[in-house]
């Protein structure tokens, strides 16, 4: 499809007038009337402001004509996977997992490798080949060629031992010290809890990033702890194996 045709079909769906399309946007309705007609293409900065009404990449806006990839773990990018920044403006080189609240979520490629092959390995591919391919293939992408010239490490280490103190300083009976915590994506930990009233609920957003680990109970038990934290919370819960009968331990803002 061509812009044209995409901003008219994406109004048509938003259920807005040619008139509200362009109060959303800055515009008059002359230039939305344009847009559709195939007369102009919007601008760079209008094209942001249609990505944000709309949902969907400027990629998409203009036709898809780029085959977009993470740059950090290479996965294939579509509208409903693709990060965004802080205003909610999509940011087209990377995964929302692999940068999420401005801010990227791996320093170490082989932390990065650990989780993807716990996500890639299935009957065709092993863990093994897994990992060699991951190990080929990503010094090839933007982010790790550009690694050390990239900001926010020191502040992004600084966050995940100021999460680590926090979650040591709930001294929960059993947990042990908490020395390392792990990018987890939401809908891989999202356990359901019962609460008092038995209502069930959940706490995390399943397209988020989170960061997080699994501890094994002091006292020898077969539960485990699983801890959670972002910029908001942090979240302590107790299991059986496989994620199986989550009983909330804490769930605390920050």
């Amino acid at each position: 499809m061509e812009t044209k045709d995409i901003i008219h079909e994406l109004r048509m769906k938003k259920g807005l007038s040619q008139d509200e399309l362009a109060e959303k946007v800055f515009v008059t309705r002359q230039a939305v009337s344009r847009w559709e007609n195939g007369d102009t293409v919007p601008n760079t900065e209008t094209l942001k402001l249609l990505s944000k009404v709309f949902d969907v990449s400027i990629n998409t806006l203009l036709g898809s004509p780029r085959q977009l990839i993470c740059q950090c773990c290479g996965m294939p990018l579509e509208d409903g996977n693709i990060s965004k920044e802080k205003d909610g403006i999509f940011n087209e080189e990377y995964c929302k997992w692999c940068y999420a609240d401005g801010e990227y979520m791996y320093h170490n490629m082989d932390d990065l490798i650990d989780v993807c092959v716990n996500h890639m390995a299935n009957e065709n591919f092993t863990p093994e080949q897994v990992r060699e391919y991951l190990k080929d293939m990503l010094p090839k992408l933007d982010y790790w060629k550009q690694y050390k010239n990239l900001d926010g490490e020191e502040k992004f280490e600084e966050f995940k031992a100021k999460l680590i103190e926090e979650f040591n300083a709930l001294n929960i009976e059993g947990m042990p010290k908490v020395e390392k915590l792990n990018a987890l994506v939401g809908g891989y930990v999202n356990l359901e809890y019962t609460l008092p009233n038995g209502k069930k609920v959940k706490f995390l957003d399943d397209g988020a990033t989170y960061l997080g680990n699994q501890l094994e109970c002091e006292f020898g038990t077969d539960r485990c702890f699983g801890i959670i934290g972002n910029m908001d919370f942090l979240l302590v819960c107790t299991y059986e194996e496989n994620g199986e009968n989550p009983e909330l331990v804490v769930y605390k803002k920050r």
